[in-house]
């Protein structure tokens, strides 16, 4: 299992570089995916003791096919830019536990949006080898201009003197979230395929419901291991 706890900042800068080396975004032509999955961690303030979800859903309806949840533990603190080395070790953990990976993978963070193109999403492809997006709640990097208040709105956000990702409103006269490729799609496809993911909420689907289960892991109600859905029912 990987470990980051005893990481400085230089070093983990380092890696960030090096992962950064082996990041592609130009590895798929169509987007004929069949499943999407979303992945959240939950932790309890003051605690290095971490609980991972990883949900696997239907790809475009959006209906839950399962989930895995797995305990992780992380000393690295909490610095704006870093969220991997924090996170990517337990979100691993209820990676290694899925039998059918889903065909893309929507992290709660950034992927390329980010100083050196290396977000959650990012870090967490590349050592995968597997496609991944980012779609963060919060701003991290690059200049935008906020989109107009109807849902699905949309603006490009610039940084290295490119396009590495957009500012979308999925719900009416709310707060935008921000989207960026992590591994192996490029912005464009990205995009495509968060807005395929939005549901009646701000958060798309995936993460949103990455976010239920993994807070009802955290507060007992759900066991860790993989849990496999038969009948699709909504729970979420």
């Amino acid at each position: 299992m990987i470990s980051y706890d005893n990481l400085t900042l230089a070093e983990a800068i380092v890696i960030q570089d090096e992962l950064k080396a082996e990041l592609r975004l130009d590895l798929v032509e169509n987007l004929d995916f069949k499943t999407v999955g979303g992945a959240d961690i939950s932790f309890n303030k003051g605690s290095n003791q971490f609980f991972a979800a990883i949900v696997i859903l239907n790809f475009p309806h959006m209906t839950l096919q399962g989930y895995a949840l797995a305990h992780g533990t992380s000393d690295f603190p909490y610095i704006p830019g870093f969220l991997g080395f924090r996170e990517v070790p337990s979100l691993l953990k209820a990676w290694d536990m899925i039998p059918n990976k889903p065909d893309v993978l929507i992290l709660d963070g950034q992927g390329i949006l980010h100083p050196r193109k290396m977000g959650i999403a990012s870090h967490f492809g590349v050592l995968t080898q597997h496609l991944t997006i980012g779609c963060a709640k919060n701003s991290l990097f690059g200049k935008y201009e906020e989109p107009a208040l109807q849902k699905y709105s949309e603006n490009p956000i610039y940084g290295h003197h490119e396009i590495l990702g957009y500012t979308l409103r999925t719900k009416d006269r709310t707060q935008p979230v921000y989207i960026s490729p992590g591994y192996g799609l490029n912005v464009s496809q990205s995009l495509s395929i968060i807005r395929k993911c939005i549901g009646k909420y701000r958060i798309p689907e995936p993460t949103r419901i990455a976010h239920e289960i993994v807070n009802q892991f955290r507060t007992g109600h759900l066991k860790e291991g993989y849990h496999k859905i038969s009948q699709n029912p909504e729970l979420f």
